[in-house]
C-alpha cells in the first residue's frame, strides 16, 4: 500500500473504528508496513486504541507490540484491563514480555502476571527478581538441554517427539546437565548429527563451557561474547545450576537501551523515555525534574563569577578572556577523553588504571598549558600591554589546561566504573568542570593584582 508523503495513514483506520467494522480494520492493520505501526497507534487515543487492540486476536495485538519501544508498549498495556494485557503479555516473546513488565509499576505488573497463565506468570517473575541489565533479566529460559547420562540416539528420539515444542527455542547449542541440573557440557548441533546414537552425551560433549552468573552485568556479558564469540552465552546460578541462555541480539538491545536512556538523561529527560501520547502531567514532571535541579547547578557555576563581580568590573578586559580559557581548555580535555574512549574500545586500557593515566596525562597538561598560556599571555600582552593581564591569562590557562587534561583523561575510567556509558557523559561533565575552573582561576588570580590590571 503506497501512501502521499501529505498522507496520514491513521485516519482511515481511524474512521474503521469510529464505524466499528471489525473485518475492515484487520485488513488495514495487515496491510500497515512495520515501520509505521509505532506511528500509528500512537496517533490513536486511548479509548480507541484499547479498543482496537481488544478487538484483535492477542496474537496479532502482541505482534503489534512487538514493534513499539517497551516503555511505550507498558504504556499501552497500563491503560487495558489486568485480563486483556495479560493474554496479550502472554503472545509476546520471553525476554521482551519481562523488558515491558520491568517498565510497570509493581503493583500493575503483578496485576497483569495473575492474570497470565500459571507457567508463564512464574517463569517472568523469576527473571524480573533480577536487577535490569544483567545476565539473569536478559536470558530466556527456553532452553534445549539433556543429562549427561543419555545417549545421541535418546536425544535424536526427544527432538523428534518434541519438534512442535522446540520449534520456537533459540537452539545454537544443547546443553548438557548433571544429575542436580548443573552445567557440565555443552555440544554443538555438528556433534550430535555425526555422533554414533549409542555415544552418551558426557563422552560428545565439550566439558567446562564458558558461562555466566544470573547476577552478571551487561558489560561482563559483553565482555564474555567478544572474547569467546559465542551463538548463545549459558547463565548458571552460585551453584552451578543452568537457568536459561543469553543471546547476543539480547545483549545489542540492552546495550542500545542504555544508550538512549543516558542520551535522554544528558538532554534533560529523566524517568525513561517520553512520548507525546503520553499524558501531560508525566511529561511535564519528568521535564521539570531536570530543569529545577539545573536551575541549581547553573546558580552554582554562577557564583564563581558572581563572588568576583568587583574584580570583573574594575577590569572589564577579563571578560574576553574567561570563554577563551575554558574553552581552549576543554578542547584539551577533550582530546585526552578520546584517547582514554579509544584505548577502552581497544582493550589497551582498564578502567582501574587511573593513578596511571592521572600521571600520563598531567605531564602532558603541564608542558601543552604552558605553552598555551605562553602564547595567550602574548596576546594578551599585545592587546592591553599590561603585563600583569597577560600573567592572569597565561597562568589561568595553563593552570585550567593542566586540570582539564588529566580530568579528561580520568573520567572515561571512573564513568566506566560506575556502569555509565563514558561516550555521552565525559564531555559534558569535562565541559562543567573546565568552565568552573576557568573562571575561578583567572577571577581569583585577577584579583590578587586587581590594582596592576584596573588601570
Amino acid at each position: 500500500m503506497s501512501q502521499k508523503p501529505d498522507e496520514r495513514p491513521w485516519d482511515d483506520l481511524i474512521e474503521l473504528i469510529d464505524a466499528k467494522q471489525p473485518e475492515g480494520i484487520i485488513a488495514a492493520i495487515d496491510a500497515i508496513p512495520e515501520r509505521e505501526i509505532a506511528l500509528i497507534l500512537s496517533r490513536l487515543d486511548d479509548e480507541d486504541r484499547n479498543w482496537l487492540l481488544t478487538l484483535l486476536d492477542p496474537s496479532d495485538a502482541a505482534g503489534l507490540l512487538e514493534d513499539i519501544s517497551d516503555e511505550q508498549a507498558a504504556h499501552i498495556l497500563s491503560e487495558l484491563s489486568p485480563d486483556d494485557a495479560g493474554r496479550i503479555l502472554d503472545e509476546l516473546p520471553q525476554d521482551q514480555a519481562v523488558d515491558v513488565l520491568s517498565e510497570l509499576d509493581e503493583a500493575d505488573a503483578e496485576d497483569i502476571l495473575q492474570s497470565m497463565p500459571p507457567e508463564s506468570a512464574d517463569s517472568a517473575r523469576e527473571l524480573l527478581n533480577y536487577p535490569k541489565d544483567t545476565a539473569g533479566h536478559l536470558m530466556i529460559t527456553e532452553v534445549l538441554y539433556y543429562r549427561d547420562s543419555l545417549s545421541i540416539g535418546d536425544v535424536n528420539q526427544d527432538l523428534q517427539k518434541k519438534q512442535d515444542l522446540y520449534r520456537s527455542y533459540h537452539i545454537q547449542y544443547i546443553y548438557v546437565i548433571d544429575a542436580n541440573h548443573c552445567l557440565v557440557g555443552v555440544m554443538r548441533i555438528h556433534d550430535l548429527l555425526f555422533s554414533s546414537k549409542s555415544s552418551l552425551l558426557r563422552d560428545v560433549m565439550i566439558g567446562n563451557p564458558i558461562s555466566v552468573n544470573g547476577n552478571a552485568t551487561l558489560d561482563e556479558i559483553s565482555d564474555a561474547f567478544a572474547q569467546h564469540s559465542l551463538l548463545a552465552l549459558p547463565v548458571v546460578d552460585d551453584a552451578g545450576i543452568l537457568l536459561g541462555i543469553v543471546l547476543p541480539v539480547a545483549v545489542e538491545e540492552a546495550k542500545r537501551k542504555r544508550t538512549v536512556k543516558h542520551f535522554l538523561w544528558l538532554s534533560g529527560i529523566v524517568g525513561g523515555e517520553e512520548f507525546r501520547s503520553m499524558p501531560l502531567y508525566k511529561r511535564s514532571g519528568r521535564r521539570l525534574s531536570w530543569l529545577t535541579l539545573n536551575i541549581a547547578l547553573n546558580i552554582i557555576a554562577a557564583s564563581v563569577i558572581a563572588l568576583y563581580q568587583e574584580t570583573l568590573a574594575a577590569a572589564i578586559a577579563l571578560a574576553v578572556f574567561l570563554p577563551m580559557v575554558s574553552d581552549m581548555s576543554g578542547c584539551s580535555g577533550n582530546q585526552a577523553v578520546a584517547v582514554s574512549l579509544r584505548e577502552l574500545a581497544l582493550g589497551l586500557l582498564r578502567p582501574g588504571e587511573i593513578l596511571r593515566v592521572a600521571y600520563k596525562e598531567s605531564t602532558l597538561g603541564l608542558i601543552n598549558g604552558v605553552l598555551l598560556g605562553i602564547l595567550l599571555g602574548i596576546v594578551a600582552y599585545l592587546w592591553k600591554g599590561n603585563i600583569f593581564l597577560s600573567l592572569v591569562i597565561g597562568v589561568a590557562l595553563a593552570g585550567n589546561t593542566l586540570v582539564a587534561v588529566t580530568v579528561g583523561g580520568m573520567l572515561p575510567l571512573l564513568l566506566k566504573r560506575l556502569k555509565i556509558d563514558p561516550a555521552l557523559v565525559s564531555s559534558p561533565l569535562l565541559t562543567t568542570v573546565t568552565d568552573m575552573c576557568g573562571f575561578f582561576l583567572v577571577l581569583s588570580l585577577a584579583s590578587t593584582v586587581l590594582p596592576r590590571i584596573s588601570v
